[in-house]
């Protein structure tokens, strides 16, 4: 048997459309030329007015700063006096301070944020999935000053409570270790200060990689689970070098955040220029801290230009930052494919 179909109806527009067709190729149409020009400009003018802005940034401040690099060079970096009185400065209890606070918030954060985005992406049930990944999230739009308020009112009294005065009891006596808990018990210092910094990137950071997580194809985790692989195992062996790049992406972003972190560490890091204890618990500073505090009282002169020395150098390490997890992809990039 067969079928007859109705004939098709077309509107007046289809069978112009049609005609067309059986007489040639339709027309190509161009746009007009000067809108492709526009854009073209417009998107360079975007570029080079992100690097002018760069190297804006960069002439100012050595601009600024150039009193106190004629003054003092490159030992600023290892000079740990700073005494505006008698008009001598140096750089190095911020910049130890700057580093010690962001290593501690980092060996807090990584794994804190691994474990949030292997929860969400493999073991979370469904209902609970998204409220937890949108309260997590949420944390990242918590202003500083309030992280700040809570760790110097909130935080530190529990800290100096259940942790440093149990700590300091246990370790006293104790050569190395009496030494890296010593310090008034009012749970402030280096330590706290890593600490808040630790709760404000977690949420950067867990975003991150709970979302490069989630990208990585089921047909290889399940062939793993298929083939008897524990939940780490596939996270371990298969996840994650998979996603090996973005996961670091999501390290450096975290790290940049500590760097520059300015209300919340000036609350709970005691600000004060201090480097003859190593202790955790000792009143300490760093580059953003000192810059929030002394700026607005800066005299002109070398006051204000090492303040301002501060800032390159926090520029710089920034910049060296970024350039080192550059290469790690790079590297990472390059051993693809390779057999481990």
């Amino acid at each position: 048997m067969s079928a007859t179909f109705p004939a098709a109806r077309y509107t007046g527009s289809e069978q112009s459309v049609r005609a067309d067709m059986k007489n040639g190729p339709p027309a190509v149409r161009r746009s007009s030329p000067w809108a492709d020009v526009l854009f073209s400009a417009l998107a360079h003018g975007a570029a080079w007015l992100t690097l002018l802005l760069l190297a804006g940034i960069i002439v100012s401040l050595l601009v600024g700063a150039a009193p106190a690099i004629k003054a003092y060079g490159l030992s600023f970096l290892w000079t740990s006096e700073w005494d505006p009185v008698q008009n001598r400065y140096g750089g190095l209890v911020m910049i130890y301070g700057t580093l010690m606070t962001s290593f501690i918030a980092l060996l807090i954060a990584v794994p804190v944020s691994f474990g949030i985005a292997l929860f969400l992406t493999e073991l979370s049930p469904p209902w609970l999935k998204r409220p937890l990944g949108t309260a997590i999230e949420l944390l990242a739009a918590v202003p500083s000053i309030v992280y700040g308020m809570w760790g110097l009112l909130v935080f530190s009294p529990i800290l100096s409570q259940y942790v440093q005065q149990p700590l300091q009891s246990m370790f006293k006596g104790v050569p190395f270790l009496g030494e890296l808990f010593s310090g008034p018990p009012v749970g402030i210092g280096l330590l706290s200060a890593g600490i808040i910094l630790a709760i404000m990137v977690i949420p950067f950071i867990a975003s991150v990689v709970r979302d490069v997580f989630e990208v990585t194809p089921p047909m290889l985790k399940e062939s793993a689970y298929a083939l008897g692989s524990t939940t780490w195992e596939v996270v371990w062996k298969v996840v994650l070098p998979y996603t090996k790049t973005g996961v670091v992406g999501g390290i450096m972003l975290g790290l940049g955040r500590a760097l520059g972190e300015t209300m919340a560490v000036t609350f709970v890091i005691g600000n004060f220029n201090q480097l003859n204890s190593l202790s955790l618990f000792e009143a300490a500073n760093s580059i953003t801290s000192a810059l929030a505090n002394e700026f607005g009282e800066a005299a002109p002169g070398l006051h204000q230009a090492s303040l301002i020395y501060l800032g390159l150098v926090l520029f710089f390490i920034t910049f060296v930052v970024l350039a080192i997890s550059k290469l790690l992809l790079e590297q990472l990039k390059k051993r693809e494919g390779t057999v481990a």
